[in-house]
Parts: C-alpha cells; sequence; structure tokens
C-alpha cells in the first residue's frame, strides 16, 4: 500500500501547476524600492537621482537588461544622448509652467533650449503608501509636482504593478496626475509622457552617432519604424537582439486612459514613448492638446509593459492586447 501511495503522491505532484513566481520588495537607504523576482533583481524605483522618479535598470526575459544604461552608468559603446531619458519614467514638458521632461543636464551652458532651465519642476517622491510582494508585486507612490523653486503645483498617485505571464514580464504603470492646489495648464507638448529607453543595440538606428542597431517598431496598425511616430495605436512594439538574445517590449494603452488610442513619441534611436498629450505637437493638423484642469481635476493613464522574447508575432502582442482591454 506504500508503493501505491508513493505513487498516487507522484502523479499529483505532476499534474499540479508549477509553482508560481514570486516577487519580494525592499525598501532602500534613499527612500526607493527594489524588486526582486525569485530572489534575483528586477528593478529599482530610484528616487534621488534626477527631477523624477524612475525604474532602473529592469531586467527583462532572458535576463537580458532592457534599459539603456546612460546616464546612471557610461558603458562604451552606447548612445550618450538625451540624459533625462532614464530607464521608465514619465515627464513632461509643461505641467502648470514647469517642466519635468527635461533637467539641467539636458542643456549644455549656452546650448540651445537653455531657455528651458528656467523652468524646470521637479516630480517628489513625498511618500511610498504600498508595498506589496507576493505572486504580483506592488509599489504604490504619492509625489508633488513642484515649480522651480519647490513650490507644490500638483500631485500624482502612481502605482507599478509587477507580474509574470506565461514566459512574459509585465509592469503596469497607472498615474493620476491631481490639479491639487489650483486650476492648472497641461500642454501639448511633444516632449511628454510615459516612457523607456531601449537598449542601445536594439535600436532601430544609432540617431545622430550613427550606424545600425538590430531593432524594429511595429504598431497595432501595422505601422513600422520611423512611420509609427506621432501616430495613434492601441500598442507598439519594440524588438531586436541585445546580447544575442532576441528580446523586445511593447507598451499597450488601456481603453481608460487618457486620450485613448494614444499617440506616440517612439523614435528609431531607442526612445519609447506614450503621449497622450502633445496632440498638435505630433501632428501639424489635428487640434491642440492643451488643456486646463479646474482644481480637484485629474487626468488618469493606464499602460503595460510587456517584456517578451522574440518579435510581436513571438509574444502574441494583439492577443494581449485583447486581455488587457477587459481588465
Amino acid at each position: 500500500m506504500k508503493f501505491y501511495s508513493l505513487l498516487f503522491t507522484a502523479a499529483l505532484s505532476l499534474l499540479s501547476p508549477s509553482q508560481a513566481a514570486l516577487f519580494s520588495i525592499e525598501k532602500t537607504p534613499t527612500g526607493g524600492a527594489i524588486v526582486k523576482l525569485d530572489g534575483s533583481f528586477l528593478t529599482e524605483l530610484v528616487v534621488d537621482q534626477a527631477n523624477k522618479t524612475y525604474l532602473w535598470p529592469i531586467i527583462g526575459t532572458s535576463g537580458v537588461t532592457m534599459t539603456r544604461a546612460y546616464p546612471m552608468k557610461t558603458v562604451e559603446g552606447e548612445q550618450h544622448d538625451h540624459p533625462h531619458h532614464r530607464g521608465l519614467c514619465f515627464g513632461h514638458e509643461n505641467i502648470a509652467g514647469y517642466d519635468t521632461w527635461a533637467e539641467a543636464a539636458t542643456f549644455p551652458a549656452g546650448g540651445k533650449g537653455a531657455a528651458r532651465l528656467e523652468h524646470l519642476g521637479a516630480i517628489k517622491l513625498r511618500e511610498i503608501t504600498e508595498l506589496k510582494g507576493g505572486e504580483t508585486a506592488v509599489i504604490k507612490t504619492v509625489s508633488d509636482y513642484l515649480d522651480a523653486k519647490g513650490k507644490k503645483t500638483s500631485e500624482e498617485i502612481r502605482q507599478y504593478s509587477f507580474a509574470v505571464k506565461g514566459t512574459t514580464r509585465l509592469i503596469d504603470v497607472d498615474i493620476e496626475i491631481i490639479a491639487s492646489e489650483s486650476d492648472i495648464l497641461v500642454d501639448d507638448k511633444k516632449d511628454a509622457g510615459l516612457s523607456i529607453r531601449v537598449p542601445t543595440e536594439m535600436a532601430v538606428d544609432r540617431g545622430k552617432e550613427g550606424g545600425k542597431g538590430t531593432g524594429h517598431i511595429i504598431s497595432s496598425e501595422g505601422l513600422k519604424d520611423e512611420a509609427a511616430w506621432g501616430q495613434r495605436a492601441t500598442w507598439v512594439d519594440y524588438h531586436g537582439t541585445v546580447g544575442g538574445k532576441a528580446v523586445g517590449v511593447a507598451m499597450l494603452n488601456h481603453p481608460s486612459s487618457f486620450r485613448h488610442p494614444t499617440p506616440w513619441h517612439v523614435r528609431t534611436y531607442g526612445l519609447f514613448t506614450a503621449n497622450p498629450f502633445g496632440t498638435q505637437s505630433l501632428d501639424p493638423k489635428a487640434e491642440s492638446g492643451a488643456l486646463t484642469l479646474k482644481k480637484g481635476e485629474k487626468i488618469t493613464l493606464r499602460h503595460r509593459f510587456i517584456f517578451h522574447d522574440g518579435d510581436e508575432k513571438d509574444a502574441h502582442i494583439a492577443e494581449a492586447y485583447a486581455d488587457y482591454a477587459k481588465e
């Protein structure tokens, strides 16, 4: 009987689902947080290195780093442009008159755009209100939008949600921008939105530095590479080769997100941004997207990042979007 009992137990173990991935989160001494997946580093919420918070680096599938290192770290062979493109971040050139897209390092002394320096603002973390690990993970934050002198103009509630689905890794980013202090202008600007800067190797091209990368851009509308820029789509995928491995990242725009489907400020040199704000900046024929939020009103942005192997077809991004849209 003991023999048959052992056989039965073994059979049950074969039929039961594999153990789910487990997330853990720990606070950092600087007030941010590190997320681990099955004990291995996944990403860090960095809160003290720029005029905005951001996730960096992000480890995708196959153990590949899916974010450019610069400017946090200087790596030979990488592009060293646009120092404000930090990992996965949100910024806007003009909310309430102040710029959280750029930072001081963006404008060399006397360089083009230096006039923007006097309008630099900040997205300053006030507190982390939730940290939760387990089969999924959550980081929830409250931040203040500050003017150049540190005065609060508005506030933001942001939630990062982490999960594993099949062979992919997911990060949902939900953002509420709230006119907490007074009426505020949210301007029509090209340089605005939720972004990730992909690895240099995975870019379609090297931009001003010249040369080709390994990557390609494809949108839900079938637009490829530079043709996807400024166009509306429900999702966009950026894929290529990093360290000899075929990988990609898709960004999905939820139907409940502000001005869905969003226009995309996605560049062949590696910037990947969902920008629902710059309607006319991205398309001169469109109406201005500038709006005034009355005190107490808010804008809600909802996006999902899917880190995957292969291209958008290998990762079934169209099907993944259909599932996300129902949530």
